[in-house]
């Protein structure tokens, strides 16, 4: 799992989010006990989450001085942001690879079936669990959102206002819109929900794709 990856699940839980805005007031730190207290969750409850947060890097731990003996307590803190690079280093491998599948005559639904697999991933969920429509469309749009697309839901649709990989789109429009696709039908797929990605409108504006959604028959 790449960094970015791991970052993002940790953050797609709205009770980590609200403990990350927690921290970020509290630059000195603040203990599980403290936290447990403004957000109304167990103590225990905070801890496991922030052990989540600290495996993905995002959260740091240390004991608080104390001039007495005893255990001390435990602070929590952010971590610093990982740096970011300018430059696009994965943009000559991913222009390869989307190359490739584009040369097979199987490609767009390759490309389709690996977005699939992902957006299952990236939103695993309790499998018994069913989320309604609009509680999945708002899951997709969260997802679609950490990923940069700027999106917005519009009734039936979610309208993208930026595409993350708008050059090799335009180039290769039907295996990268196609993972884009998939990786809105896998989310929804692993949310329970009752709808799918009916048509993806690639480019309806330079600044805007729609992805069309439908209840399945």
């Amino acid at each position: 799992m790449t960094t970015a990856t791991s970052r993002h699940r940790a953050l797609a839980d709205d009770r980590r989010a609200r403990i990350v805005e927690e921290l970020r007031e509290a630059p000195d730190g603040l203990d599980a006990v403290e936290l447990s207290r403004r957000l109304g969750l167990h103590a225990n409850t905070v801890r496991w989450h922030l052990g989540i947060l600290s495996d993905a890097g995002i959260v740091g731990s240390r004991p608080a001085s104390r001039a007495t003996p005893g255990r001390p307590r435990i602070l929590y803190s952010l971590e610093p942001e990982p740096e970011e690079h300018t430059a696009d280093e994965h943009r000559l491998l991913a222009t390869v690879l989307t190359g490739a599948l584009a040369a097979g005559s199987d490609g767009t639904e390759r490309a389709e079936d690996a977005g699939r697999e992902w957006g299952r991933y990236l939103m695993a969920r309790d499998p018994l669990a069913r989320a309604s429509d609009d509680e999945a469309v708002g899951e997709v749009v969260q997802l679609l959102d950490g990923q940069g697309f700027e999106p917005e839901a519009k009734g039936c649709e979610i309208h993208m206002h930026r595409c993350p990989f708008h050059a090799l789109a335009e180039s290769q429009p039907k295996v990268v819109c196609a993972v884009h696709k998939g990786l809105m039908s896998g989310a929804l797929s692993a949310l329970g929900s009752e709808l799918e990605v009916e048509g993806l409108d690639v480019f309806v504006r330079p600044d805007l794709c729609v992805a069309r959604l439908a209840r399945k028959d």
